[in-house]
């Protein structure tokens, strides 16, 4: 017997594209950027922020207050961006708040949201240091590995006129 009922179209999820906030001048670009394939494509985006761990650890205490004083400072960081990401793309940014080290955080938040699909980074164009350590690390054969999704890079320096004009 033949099932001829006509197939339902598959509803695609709409791309995720992920920016770190950070505090670098660079992550402002990547942003934009995000921002603009993410209202080209139907996409959305999402933002993480990575609270490093403190470097108090002998007095729980103040440990604790220090540790909720920054997330704070993450959440009220993150409301600010999402508000620009919203009147940017017209949606609401998925927010991510992470404590450790970034990349780990990075790569961990990657690996178990399978919604996400691009990673957007910034790189820094000035310090003679090089691109930044993330993409530093990301770029290395031994993380790039890890990276199931494709990562853009996109030059720290650019104007949002030049970034609008790519996009």
């Amino acid at each position: 017997m033949t099932d001829n009922a006509p197939e339902t179209p598959k509803q695609e999820l709409p791309r995720i594209f992920l920016v770190v906030v950070d505090d670098t001048e660079e992550w402002r670009a990547a942003l934009r950027y995000a921002c603009r394939r993410a209202q080209h494509t139907g996409g959305r985006g999402a933002l993480l922020h990575v609270i490093s761990p403190s470097e108090i650890q002998h007095w729980g205490a103040i440990e604790d207050v220090l540790r909720e004083e920054a997330r704070h400072e993450a959440e009220q960081r993150l409301q600010r961006v999402a508000r620009e990401v919203n009147q940017l793309t017209g949606t609401i940014p998925i927010l991510h708040i992470r404590e450790g080290a970034a990349r780990d955080e990075l790569l961990a938040l990657i690996a178990e949201e399978p919604s996400i699909s691009v990673l957007v980074l910034g790189a820094d164009t000035v310090s003679s240091a090089g691109p930044g350590p993330l993409i530093q690390y990301l770029t290395s054969s031994r993380a790039i590995a890890r990276l199931r999704i494709p990562l853009t890079i996109v030059p720290g320096n650019l104007t949002t006129e030049a970034i609008d004009a790519l996009t």
